[in-house]
């Protein structure tokens, strides 16, 4: 399958949170819809089977690798002739990762596990060692999932190897009450960030960036304070945009499901505009985020091994 030009479609979706059967269904919804208008290509959302946030119904939520959400990424495959990928959290041996599955017509398939989980999403799944980049018949294609985007080490393992990006986001907002301590402005602060992202991701690489990405709202719990409703909305910001940093199509939260497409050159490369930092987030992070993501992760690692991973086996069985 040599493709050059290709139209891509990138899904935006309004997940119910840990709902896996309902989330199969509208992603096979709104993935028919992008094939029936000439995508050739499809990229769901980072957890497009569940949406992601700290909650009891996230227990529930793994599937086998070679499960239901990747039998149905075949079936479309092979049914339009296309191409298709998403992130669930799968299952494998007595694990579970964030793997990102891109699924081509032929019943090939690749795979990328996200390197670090963010904050509470360590509750749900530990880290993977691959490098992102999937190797296939139409050129080596860089996988990044919502905060690999930000991270220096995800732009440096695959400038010069890739020649598109493909991936997605499950980006929540702070909480409509908020934190004691936190700043007011700490809420715009982080969507501007994901704003941002995708473009200044494509500006250090050079080339395409596919970013699906959830709108939706969900009320979770917050770790560490039992009688806390975090009630908020994933931000949004689906976009596909060209190694300049010229956003092609975009969706914003507020226009909540559907998808955008683009017609674009997968070997077209740019000269690289955007320096990549030698420290560890790309962005200027927030020191009230950078004390929530040492304090999630430590908290999270722990449930995971106390809690998640028990329950799972014991369920898988």
């Amino acid at each position: 399958m040599k493709v050059k030009d290709i139209k891509v479609a990138a899904i935006q979706m309004k997940a119910e949170l840990g709902n896996v059967e309902e989330n199969l269904k509208s992603a096979e919804r709104l993935a028919h819809s992008a094939f029936k208008q000439g995508a050739e290509m499809v990229i769901l959302p980072e957890f497009f089977t569940s949406a992601v946030c700290f909650h009891p119904k996230m227990l529930d939520v793994v599937r086998p690798i070679n499960g239901e959400p990747t039998q149905l990424l075949n079936k479309l495959a092979k049914e339009y002739n296309g191409i298709i990928g998403g992130s669930f959290i799968a299952q494998r041996g007595d694990e579970s990762y964030n793997t990102f599955v891109l699924a081509f017509p032929d019943g090939s398939n690749f795979f990328h596990d996200k390197d670090q989980p963010t904050m509470w999403e360590n509750c749900y799944y530990i880290g993977g060692t691959d490098e992102g980049i999937l190797e296939t018949d139409i050129g080596y294609i860089g996988s990044v999932l919502c905060w690999e985007f930000v991270r220096s080490r995800t732009a440096l393992r695959l400038l010069n190897n890739v020649d598109l990006v493909v991936g997605g986001s499950c980006w929540w907002s702070l909480p409509e009450q908020p934190l004691i301590g936190t700043p007011s402005e700490l809420r715009d602060k982080t969507l501007e960030m994901m704003v941002e992202t995708p473009a200044k991701f494509a500006r250090m690489l050079g080339v395409h960036v596919i970013h699906a990405a959830h709108a939706g709202e969900f009320k979770g719990e917050m770790p560490l304070m039992p009688d806390f409703q975090y009630k908020s909305y994933y931000v949004g910001e689906t976009q596909i945009v060209d190694g300049t940093g010229k956003i092609l199509a975009r969706l914003i939260r507020e226009d909540g499901e559907g998808f955008i497409t683009a017609d674009i050159d997968i070997k077209k490369k740019w000269t690289s505009t955007e320096t990549i930092t030698d420290r560890f987030w790309i962005p200027d992070m927030p020191a009230e985020l950078n004390q929530a993501w040492e304090l999630l992760n430590n908290h999270g690692e722990s449930y995971y091994r106390e809690i998640t991973k028990p329950f799972r086996n014991n369920h898988l069985l």
